[in-house]
């Protein structure tokens, strides 16, 4: 019998996602916690649940429906957070996590938000999905005017790899990058520290104005910024996964470890595309094992939360950015490719693509979210138009 095993791209899929997840919004979490008044063992126990909380979550539905399912936490969410907790005490904020996720659960055991995903049409869905990863492909460029040396190397391994072992591409930018920082001395391995830190529970505080001021915001946000897209992203992807389900775990999960810090566990957007591309595996049956793997990442980074935030400041945020721009190239040009292959939808998904592109929040909730409403509303007019 032919041993089973997980070739190494698709286990750095995994890696990457992680890492990516993990050094664009740590610092995001630790300003929300902080605003709320954590101390800092309880933000290190935030984040050991947190990791803990997407692992199982991770892992459980991507074995279940053998399908690349990452999820996260709310990354818009917690800039909400950030900005709205100040002079709200913790157990206030852990009532309002409650009350969201409750939210959240009541949506996916109705369905309601499984019914408003299927009116999406498919390329408006790609179109969203290249919008959202478009800053991810710029910032890998961008970050060439500081740090011409370790990025320009990076893109060159890359290059070179795509050109004769396109599997190992990423890989290899990885292993220049690191040897480059090595190099250079910007890879700080003194400041690393390992430790381990249990969470505390904390109990929970209900006010009425806490609740509708931040917890109601926060459940739109959420929803509208982080599993809507995250839904897309499997369907602009080629997985039909049950909607329902993904909200009725994730959330039951986040209700259950609120009172210990985990704010939200939501379907992943952006991290998840890194799963779901060809560099993760050229099979799509097989991208699954990527998201597993994520899924063991996300609970060894949860195991050592309170290391996360020295291993993030060990390297230049340049390395990250380039890794993720790279490691999301295809999915940019396979979702830009689905947008625009369909002449009759082709204005309404670059409608789409470009508000979504934008970065534009009104109302609180972010640029996904109205990319999706405007590219819907020319969909309809055109549409309407031609049966006319």
């Amino acid at each position: 019998m032919r041993a089973f095993s997980v070739p190494l791209p698709t286990v750095l899929a995994g890696f990457v996602a992680v890492l990516v997840g993990y050094a664009s919004s740590a610092a995001i979490i630790w300003q929300a916690a902080d605003a709320a008044g954590a101390t800092a063992s309880q933000i290190a126990g935030w984040l050991t649940m947190l990791g803990i909380g997407m692992g199982f979550s991770t892992l459980a539905l991507t074995l279940w429906y053998r399908a690349p399912i990452l999820t996260a936490w709310s990354t818009p969410g917690a800039a909400l957070l950030a900005t709205s907790l100040p002079g709200s005490s913790i157990n206030e904020a852990v009532g309002v996590f409650i009350f969201s996720s409750a939210l959240i659960l009541i949506c996916g055991a109705t369905g309601l938000f499984a019914r408003l995903m299927r009116l999406i049409p498919h390329t408006l869905s790609a179109a969203m999905l290249a919008g959202i990863l478009l800053r991810f492909g710029l910032d890998a460029f961008v970050s060439l005017q500081g740090h011409f040396l370790l990025c320009g190397a990076m893109f060159a391994g890359w290059l070179l790899a795509k050109a004769r072992a396109p599997r190992y591409a990423v890989v290899v930018a990885l292993i220049t990058g690191w040897v480059v920082c090595l190099v250079t001395g910007e890879f700080k391995t003194e400041s690393i520290t390992m430790s381990v830190v249990m969470p505390a529970f904390t109990a929970p505080h209900f006010s009425l104005s806490s609740l509708l001021g931040i917890g109601l915001p926060f459940f739109l946000v959420t929803m509208a910024s982080q599993n809507a897209p995250g839904v897309a992203t499997l369907k602009a992807s080629g997985y039909s996964v049950p909607v329902s389900p993904l909200m009725v775990v994730t959330a039951a999960i986040a209700l259950l470890l609120a009172p210990f810090g985990v704010f939200s566990v939501c379907i992943a957007a952006i991290t998840a595309a890194i799963c779901q591309g060809t560099e993760a595996h050229p099979d799509p049956a097989k991208r699954w094992l990527a998201a597993a793997a994520a899924g063991v990442f996300y609970l060894l980074a949860g195991i050592f939360g309170g290391s996360i935030s020295t291993l993030l400041t060990a390297l230049p945020l340049a390395f990250i950015h380039t890794l993720a721009g790279l490691a999301l190239l295809s999915t940019i040009a396979g979702s830009l490719h689905q947008a625009l292959n369909h002449e009759r939808e082709r204005d309404a998904a670059i409608v789409t693509f470009l508000v979504t592109a934008s970065g534009l929040t009104l109302a609180g909730i972010g640029s996904a979210f109205w990319g999706l409403v405007a590219g819907g509303i020319c969909y309809g007019v055109f549409l309407t138009a031609r049966r006319a």
